[in-house]
């Protein structure tokens, strides 16, 4: 069932509705979900409503069937005319054909934005790999990570104090930042491990928890020939949607991801 979360999200309308307002207008935004632990199947429909589509955005939203965890039903069909495609999926095994529209999103050089567990997003579990075996339809794509989002996920760090956040060096002038009051930004979830990065990601934030190697928790990077425009952040725990600072991180990542070319193209 979903919920919405009416009080909060009306402030944040009016905290970063001025962010959406100038972003590309009648842009058409697919949100793909498929996760069970971070409850994203609720913040980002909301999200949507109240940070994009007031703004005249249009958003499908494409969950995970609930019958086939794997069957990312109308995927196909809404990447034909997707101007963005938004990540929020776990260690699922999508349909071959559902995959590959998402390759071919991102061969055109469209862009591509990524929350949470997008970073694992095709890579199964050992004991989920028989499923590619008893259903020869499905597809896996364990290096999604390091050839798109140009990270090395590799676990995350146990229970802890809220992450703290700051700018990367170099970082304060990005577009994505700019804006946000980084003292009311932090980490709600457990920190990911994501280094190293890919030599051609630009850190922009860096998350730390007591007696740990500091992460990157947020960058940008562009993938394949035509120069994909990439945003990923590890941040999207419920709590973190809460908080107007993470949700107009996450409207300037699509804004960025949107208006931005690459300077090779």
């Amino acid at each position: 069932m979903r919920r919405y979360f009416p009080m909060f999200g009306l402030l944040i309308f009016f905290c970063a509705s001025g962010l959406a307002a100038d972003l590309k207008k009648n842009a058409h935004l697919v949100f793909l979900i498929g996760e069970d632990e971070y409850k994203t199947w609720e913040t980002l429909p909301e999200f949507a409503k109240i940070e994009l589509e007031p703004s005249g955005f249009r958003v499908t939203v494409i969950q995970a069937d609930a019958k086939d965890k794997n069957n990312f039903r109308r995927l196909v069909q809404a990447l034909r005319n997707g101007d963005l495609l938004l990540i929020s999926v776990r260690r699922r095994t999508p349909f071959k054909e559902q995959l590959d529209a998402v390759r071919r999103h991102l061969a055109a050089g469209k862009p591509l934005v990524g929350i949470r567990t997008a970073c694992h997003a095709f890579a199964p579990l050992p004991v989920d790999k028989e499923n590619l075996h008893l259903n020869p339809r499905l597809a896996e794509w364990p290096e999604f990570d390091p050839e798109v989002l140009g990270g090395h996920y590799s676990g995350h760090h146990g229970a802890s104090p809220k992450v703290s956040i700051t700018i990367a060096p170099g970082a304060a002038a990005d577009a994505i930042l700019q804006g946000l009051d980084l003292s009311k930004l932090q980490g709600n979830g457990s920190l990911y491990k994501v280094s190293p990065l890919s030599d051609t990601a630009r850190t922009l934030l860096i998350g730390a928890i007591p007696g740990t190697p500091v992460e990157p928790v947020a960058w940008t990077r562009f993938y394949g020939p035509n120069r994909a425009p990439v945003f990923y952040t590890s941040l999207g725990h419920p709590d973190d949607f809460k908080n107007p600072e993470f949700r107009r991180l996450l409207v300037n990542g699509i804004r960025w991801a949107l208006q931005t070319e690459s300077p090779e193209k």
